[in-house]
């Protein structure tokens, strides 16, 4: 597996390929995604309940990732051996549990709390997946990510120019060899799933 990512990183293809893995990472885009939202659907009060939302729920999980690399128990912040997930996993699982629950309990803007809600729904389901078979974290989370921003923004638009960042997102994470097509698509399909079926509980 080693000679294969070095094999998949070699050349221009393979330079682009894991700048976008580490730009798209899933810790990266999920502490975006809340302000983001917040800020588009309940303007400067949104973005600062977004803000809240992306520090407990992401935020957290996201250090236990940085501290798990610099003590060696981790191999990247991008956690690529699968047996390694299942510790990330439950601190996401707390993390979001406990973020979503303060989020609730303060009355936060709707949007914010479903975007916690849709996090919780991706640590479920694609931790389940993860525990039998290594899904992309990457092409769940970002696939996820555009179904949210569908539903404040112009849905079509979004879902056309989201599907191209996701389908390069899936390319580079094949090119770098930390994943297979079926991983990639099966990632994707998950986490837009998980997103509308949350989206339509709590909207």
């Amino acid at each position: 597996m080693t000679d294969q990512r070095a094999e998949g990183r070699k050349g221009t293809g393979g330079t682009v390929a894991a700048a976008v893995t580490e730009v798209f990472a899933p810790q990266y885009v999920a502490i975006a995604m809340p302000p983001v939202v917040g800020l588009l659907a309940d303007g400067w009060a949104g973005l600062a309940w977004g803000l809240l939302a992306a520090a407990l729920c992401a935020g957290v999980p996201t250090a236990v990732i940085a501290l798990g690399v610099r003590r060696g128990r981790l191999d990247s912040i991008h956690v690529v051996e699968r047996r390694s997930r299942k510790g990330p996993m439950l601190a996401g699982f707390v993390a979001v549990v406990a973020g979503l629950a303060v989020l609730v309990l303060l009355d936060a803007p709707d949007m914010v709390v479903a975007t916690a809600a849709v996090m919780l729904g991706w640590v479920v389901v694609m931790g389940l997946i993860t525990l039998a078979w290594k899904i992309s974290f990457h092409a769940g989370v970002s696939a996820g990510t555009v179904v949210v921003l569908a539903q404040v923004l112009p849905a079509l638009p979004v879902l056309l120019a989201g599907a191209v960042v996701v389908a390069v997102i899936g390319w580079a994470r094949v090119r770098v060899s930390h994943h297979t097509p079926a991983q990639v698509l099966v990632g994707a399909v998950t986490g837009a799933a998980v997103s509308a079926a949350t989206l339509a509980i709590t909207t």
